[in-house]
C-alpha cells in the first residue's frame, strides 16, 4: 500500500505526489519542510514472501547502501535513510528532466554528436564507480536509466542491481539485467565486471543512434551504419568493440572508451585515408619548398604547426588540473594566438569554477582582453560567446575585496552585453537573455546610478522598458545551458528589484499597472516551475518567491495612493 499524499515522514518530509513505482517500491516527490527543498523518496516495503521478492528487496537496499557512499555529479545523492521496521524510506536527489527512452519515443534516433556527449558523461560516471574499492558494477545501463536534465547534463538512476565486484567470485550470485542491453556474462557462468558495463553502454549508444530497440534482437543486431549510412564509421567501430561477445575483445576500461569517443573520427577508415593523403601532400609540398625556395619557409611552417599544437594542448588540459595551473595554461595560450577567443572563455570558466571573480581576476582577464580585442571579428559567433561569458561573470560574480556593488557589476558587465545587442545577430543563442541584461544595465546607468545625469524617465521610457523586459523574459524558455537556471534567476531578480524600486515613477506617469503586474506574474510562474539543486540557485529562487507578494502589494499600494 502506497503512502498517502500529505503524509509527513519523521516530521520532516511531506509526501507531495507519486512519481514512480517498482515491484516492491514506490517513488514520491516530497518537500523538506525544514529546508523548503524538494527530494525524491523511495519507499521499500519489507514484505518479501518468496525468493524473488527477497532478491528485489535486497537489491533495493543495495542501491541505497551503495549510493550513500558515492559522490559524483552524474549520480543522485542519498541524503537520508529511515527504517521504521516495516518500511525503509530512502531520501535522495529529485532529478528534473526526461529519461532518454522517453526522448527516443518522442523524437526517434538522436544526433551523433549529442549521443557522443551523453556517452562521455556516462563513461566518466562509470569510471568513477569502477574505481571504487571494491569496484561497483552498474550492470543495467539503458536509455530508461539515464535522465537528461534541463541544462543538458545527464544523471544515472536506478542502482537496484548494481553490485560490488568480488575478486574471488567466478560468477554473479544473482542473474539480473535487461535483455538486449545486458552482456552475455550477465546470464552466463562468469562474473560481470567493468567490461560488462561497457557492453551495456555500447548497446545504449546503438539504440540512441538508430532508434532500434535491441531487446527483440537479443545479440543479433545490425551495425549502426546499416540503419543510417550517414553515421561515422569510426563510431560504428567503437560500438562494435564495446559490444563484442568476448569481454577480452572489448575496451578494458571506461578510460579507454572515453579516449576513443574523444577521437572517434580517427577510427574512421575514410578519415585515416584522408589524413594519409594530407600527410603525403604535405611532405611533397615541404620537400619542393625546400628545394625550390628556401629552408626558412619550412621553419616557419613547422613553427606554426608547433604553435597550433601547443595552443590546443594548453586549452584542452585535464579538468583535474589545479586551478593556478589552469589559469597559467590559458594565459599562455592567449599569448600564442591572441585572436582566438577559446582561451579567453576557458580562462573565465576557470575563474567561475573556482568560485571567485574579484579585482585580481578582473585585472588579469582585462589585461589580455584590452590588449587584443581589436583583433577580434566583433560580430562573429566566437566573439559574441566571449562577450556573453564576460558579461555574465561580471554581473553575477564580480566582487571587489569581498564587497558586492550593483554599480560596479553594471558598469563592468554592460559593455559586453552592449556588444552583443549591437551585433543585431538575433540568431546568436544568447542574444535574448543578453538583451534583457543590457536593458536592465542601461536603465540603471542612465536613470539610477549616474553621478552626473539629471535625466528623469518619461512614460515612454518606462513603457519601452517594461515591453523589452517582458519580451526577454518570454523568450527564455528554450534557453538551456549548464548554468542556465542561475543566469535566468539572477535576471528575474534584478527585473523585480528594478520594477519595485521604480513603482512611484510608474504610478505618477500613469504607466499601465496591469503590464507591470503581468510581468511579475510571468517571472513568478517561471521561477516556480524551475527545479534547481545548486545552493546559489536555491537561495535566488527562494528570494524571488519571498519578494513576489511583497512587491505586488507595494505596487498596488503606490498606485492607490497616487
Amino acid at each position: 500500500m502506497a503512502t498517502n499524499i500529505g503524509t509527513v515522514i519523521e516530521g520532516k518530509y511531506e509526501i507531495l505526489k507519486l512519481i514512480g513505482t517498482g515491484g516492491m517500491s514506490y517513488v514520491y516527490l516530497a518537500m523538506d519542510k525544514r529546508l523548503n527543498k524538494q527530494w525524491a523518496v523511495k519507499e521499500i516495503k519489507k514484505t518479501a514472501n518468496g525468493k524473488n521478492d527477497e532478491i528485489i528487496e535486497n537489491s533495493l537496499l543495495t542501491e541505497a547502501n551503495l549510493m550513500k557512499k558515492l559522490d559524483h555529479p552524474a549520480l543522485p545523492r542519498i541524503v537520508d535513510i529511515i527504517d521504521n521496521g516495516e518500511t525503509i524510506y530512502v531520501i535522495m536527489d529529485y532529478i528534473e528532466g526526461e529519461s532518454l527512452d522517453k526522448i527516443l519515443c518522442e523524437y526517434g534516433a538522436q544526433p551523433q554528436e549529442l549521443v557522443i556527449d551523453w556517452a562521455k558523461q556516462v563513461c566518466d560516471a562509470l569510471q568513477y564507480l569502477h574505481s571504487q574499492n571494491p569496484p561497483i558494477i552498474y550492470r543495467d545501463m539503458k536509455p530508461s536509466n539515464i535522465m537528461l536534465k534541463p541544462e543538458g547534463n545527464i544523471k544515472i538512476i536506478d542502482f537496484g542491481i548494481a553490485r560490488e565486484y568480488k575478486e574471488q567470485s567466478l560468477a554473479d550470485t544473482k542473474v539480473l539485467g535487461t535483455k538486449g542491453y545486458a552482456s552475455p556474462e550477465h546470464y552466463g557462468n562468469r562474473q560481470t565486471d567493468a567490461r560488462s558495463d561497457i557492453y551495456t553502454l555500447g548497446m545504449t549508444m546503438h539504440h540512441l543512434l538508430t532508434g532500434a530497440d535491441p531487446r527483440p534482437a537479443d545479440y543479433m543486431y545490425a551495425p549502426i551504419r546499416q540503419w543510417n549510412p550517414e553515421l561515422s564509421g569510426g563510431l560504428e567501430r567503437i560500438i562494435d568493440k564495446c559490444t563484442a561477445l568476448n569481454p577480452d575483445e572489448r575496451y578494458q576500461t571506461c578510460n579507454e572508451l572515453m579516449y576513443a569517443l574523444e577521437h572517434y573520427e580517427e577510427e574512421d577508415g575514410s578519415y585515416k585515408k584522408k589524413q594519409k593523403r594530407k600527410l603525403v601532400s604535405f611532405i611533397v609540398t615541404a620537400f619542393m619548398t625546400i628545394i625550390m625556395i628556401i629552408t626558412s619557409i619550412f621553419g616557419k611552417v613547422m613553427t606554426s604547426y608547433e604553435n597550433d599544437k601547443n595552443y590546443n594542448q594548453k586549452i584542452n588540459i585535464s579538468t583535474s588540473t589545479p586551478y593556478k595551473a589552469k589559469v597559467q595554461s590559458y594565459l599562455e595560450a592567449i599569448d600564442l594566438f591572441k585572436d582566438d577567443t577559446r582561451a579567453y572563455i576557458k580562462l573565465l570558466q576557470a575563474y567561475k569554477d573556482n568560485g571567485k571573480f574579484g579585482n585580481e581576476e578582473s585585472k588579469q582577464f582585462e589585461a589580455k582582453y584590452n590588449a587584443n580585442k581589436g583583433l577580434f571579428n566583433q560580430k562573429s559567433e566566437e566573439a559574441l560567446e566571449l562577450y556573453y561569458a564576460a558579461g555574465t561573470i561580471y554581473f553575477y560574480m564580480y566582487a571587489n575585496d569581498g564587497e558586492e556593488s550593483l554599480r560596479e557589476k553594471i558598469k563592468r558587465s554592460q559593455p559586453y552585453f552592449e556588444l552583443i545587442v549591437n551585433s543585431k545577430n538575433k540568431n546568436f543563442k544568447y542574444y535574448d537573455i543578453s538583451n534583457g541584461y543590457f536593458t536592465v544595465c542601461r536603465f540603471y546607468s542612465e536613470y539610477v546610478l549616474s553621478d552626473t545625469s539629471k535625466k528623469e524617465p518619461t512614460q515612454n521610457v518606462y513603457t519601452d522598458l517594461i515591453d523589452t523586459l517582458s519580451k526577454s523574459v518570454g523568450s527564455l524558455d528554450n534557453y538551456k545551458d549548464e548554468d542556465s537556471a542561475y543566469v535566468k534567476l539572477v535576471l528575474y531578480k534584478q527585473i523585480m528589484d528594478l520594477l519595485n524600486d521604480q513603482r512611484k515613477g510608474f504610478a505618477q506617469l500613469g504607466v499601465d499597472k496591469n503590464k507591470i503586474l503581468g510581468l511579475f506574474d510571468e517571472i513568478e510562474n517561471k521561477t516556480k516551475s524551475m527545479f534547481v539543486t545548486q545552493e546559489a540557485s536555491i537561495e535566488m529562487k527562494q528570494d524571488i518567491e519571498e519578494n513576489y507578494r511583497k512587491f505586488i502589494e507595494n505596487i498596488n499600494r503606490t498606485y492607490q495612493n497616487t
